[in-house]
């Protein structure tokens, strides 16, 4: 990857400034600035306004146009302080007192899949404080191979990967690594991956609150050709800063031949489902603002001239 010696190090270097001042203040402060830049970028600089509008419409037709205003305006809050978090994480979150900011549910499924010689499935969403469930899942003595697309900025995915390796979450590039990704299914891993990327026209098609989504269908393939357990997991943040709810919403096991393990795409449709309805729980928390939705499923005449190609 080839460095812009000024220009992404200019970059890096506000970032880690502003990290440094995060880092300077207690997490209540960062709560009440996260409110105030929720407010800045929601309803004066209106950022990406048209995306939220036409998502959260979509999503909350009841909603009247104020409820939505103040959704997204929470969405920004949620976002803001979820990056404080990530910054005070390292500092505050140790093995030995994880419990004053972590409350495990379902742990004893969890383990039993983590510690099965089998590979397993840890699958999310842009939901709750994703990167901290995998911060706190190795803390607790468990790797995980995450499959991330590097950032444009090498100096700052150099920075990030420090913060999410310094546990044992080891990064896999999203580009050609489906040999190592091959390697650790085989080694029995377990391999974490963002469920609600948009995969283009090509992708599998299912519905994610009432509207068609374009889903990678590698997640599904994973669990169907090694016999992975896959669990759809979640990490949200309960009322105050610093303090979540980590468990998993939903389980699927190929050994138990049940009906959502059938095929790549009642796989791929039972975990937007279990995710809608983590989503739903606590919309604040959802990143409402990229574009989960983009373009239509192909016609059934595409599709038979693509399989023909």
């Amino acid at each position: 990857m080839r460095k812009k010696p000024f220009s992404d190090w200019l970059v890096y270097l506000v970032v880690r400034v502003a990290v440094c001042l995060v880092q300077s203040v207690t997490i209540e402060t960062c709560h009440t600035m996260s409110r105030l830049l929720a407010v800045l970028a929601n309803d004066i600089l209106k950022i990406r306004k048209r995306v939220l509008e036409e998502n959260l419409s979509a999503v909350f037709p009841e909603l009247t146009a104020r409820q939505r205003s103040d959704l997204s305006r929470r969405m920004w809050e949620h976002l803001l302080l979820m990056g404080c978090e990530i910054f005070h994480a390292p500092r505050k979150i140790h093995r030995t007192n994880y419990q004053r900011y972590i409350r495990l549910e379902r742990r004893r499924e969890i383990v039993n899949y983590l510690l099965d010689p089998r590979p397993v499935l840890l699958v999310s969403g842009h939901f709750g404080n994703f990167e901290l469930a995998g911060f706190v899942t190795g803390l607790l003595g468990f790797p995980t191979f995450t499959v991330a697309r590097p950032l444009d900025n090498p100096y700052l995915d150099e920075y990030i990967n420090r913060f999410r390796s310094a546990n044992g979450q080891y990064i896999l590039s999203n580009r050609g690594s489906s040999h190592q990704i091959d390697g650790v299914l085989a080694d029995g891993q377990a391999l974490s991956l963002l469920g609600d990327q948009h995969a283009g026209p090509k992708g599998c098609w299912v519905d994610f609150f009432g509207r068609p989504a374009s889903c990678h269908k590698a997640i599904a393939l994973f669990t169907l050709t090694s016999g992975a357990p896959l669990l759809l997991g979640y990490c949200r943040r309960e009322g105050t800063p610093m303090r979540f709810e980590q468990s998993v919403a939903g389980m699927v096991d190929p050994q138990d031949a049940g009906p959502e393990s059938a095929n790549v795409k009642s796989l791929t449709q039972w975990y937007n489902g279990v995710l809608e309805e983590a989503v739903r729980a606590a919309p604040e928390q959802y990143w409402w603002l990229h574009r989960r939705w983009k373009g239509t499923p192909p016609t059934r005449r595409s599709r038979t001239k693509q399989a023909a190609a």
